[in-house]
């Protein structure tokens, strides 16, 4: 799992593979996709939706854990084994990506480009952009960085390092699985919620493991913590609080709260409610937090590694 960082630390997934291949999550998304599409079907009861949503999800979640297993038995052993697993590890991985996204939003933001972080942003968070301000994008895209830090690269590695390939194979198509079909849409309401709950279980220790990564490499470790500890639950997903509450505390920005989705404005409760909003700068601070924590992540899995 060390190698698969290291390698999209310094790659990413490069456009021209891209273009010529795809990329494994598109693959899973195929799927995900053909099965929304045939086993989804609205005159069906609320019963039989649920029943196949939860075979959709078991079936994808089979398919990639079997091939991960296969691939892996096929692997020579010794070091050999660990370059072949790390390259084969290594698209599940979105360190570089989730860095590159988040950037492209600051760098505009800090030059007081707002149409420009307007438009970035929008690649990141669902909400309305043209409702957001300096603090709305910034906020925005300090809690996709903090939330993505745990689903992209936390939860993929602990559960790479737990299992091997099944695991990283896996748990992306959990995450692959929530991200297409575990809303709470009117079409996907029943049909994806064995995904959203499936998800829930699987990022359940990798969130406060993310939370505490941040807590270990702020600044602010006292204010960190507390704010993880004291905030967390009062978010509406039962993972996404930790690892964003941490942020939080770490920059000493309030996070959360009110936003706009298709011109509904959602009341959330706000994490670390008494701080100031957040700026360009706070965003900037946010991505040197996030290649600290990364790093540590990295050590303590070549640690576990040479244990």
């Amino acid at each position: 799992m060390a190698v698969a960082m290291m390698v999209d630390a310094l790659l990413g997934w490069p456009a021209a593979l891209f273009a010529r291949i795809g990329h494994p999550v598109t693959w899973i998304g195929r799927l995900i996709s053909r099965l929304d599409r045939d086993w989804n079907r609205s005159g069906d009861t609320p019963l039989i939706r649920r029943l196949a949503g939860l075979a959709a999800a078991l079936l994808v979640i089979g398919i990639c854990v079997g091939a991960g297993w296969i691939v892996q038995g096929l692997l020579p052993s010794g070091w050999s084994s660990i370059l072949f697993v790390g390259l084969l590890a290594w698209p599940m991985v979105a360190l570089r990506s989730l860095y590159d996204h988040v950037d492209a939003v600051a760098a505009p933001l800090q030059a007081d480009d707002i149409d420009a972080a307007r438009l970035a942003v929008a690649q990141i968070v669902g909400r309305d952009p043209a409702t957001l301000d300096e603090a709305g994008i910034a906020r925005a895209a300090i809690e996709s960085l903090a939330e993505n830090a745990s689903d992209g690269i936390v939860a993929p590695m602990f559960w790479g390092a737990l299992l091997g390939l099944p695991g990283i194979f896996g748990y992306k198509a959990i995450n692959t699985l929530d991200s297409m079909i575990g809303h709470r849409s009117e079409r996907h309401l029943r049909f994806g919620w064995a995904a959203a709950r499936i998800d829930d279980v699987a990022n359940f220790i990798p969130a406060r493991l993310t939370g505490c990564l941040f807590v270990l490499v702020s600044s602010r470790v006292t204010k960190a913590l507390s704010c993880m500890v004291r905030d967390a639950t009062r978010h509406r997903s039962v993972n996404a609080g930790w690892p964003e509450a941490a942020m939080a505390g770490a920059l000493g920005v309030r996070l959360s709260g009110p936003r706009s989705y298709h011109g509904h404005v959602i009341a959330e409760p706000w994490l670390n409610e008494t701080a100031r909003d957040p700026q360009a700068a706070d965003l900037r601070q946010g991505l040197r937090l996030y290649v600290r924590a990364m790093l540590v992540l990295g050590g303590l899995l070549i640690t576990l590694a040479l244990a």
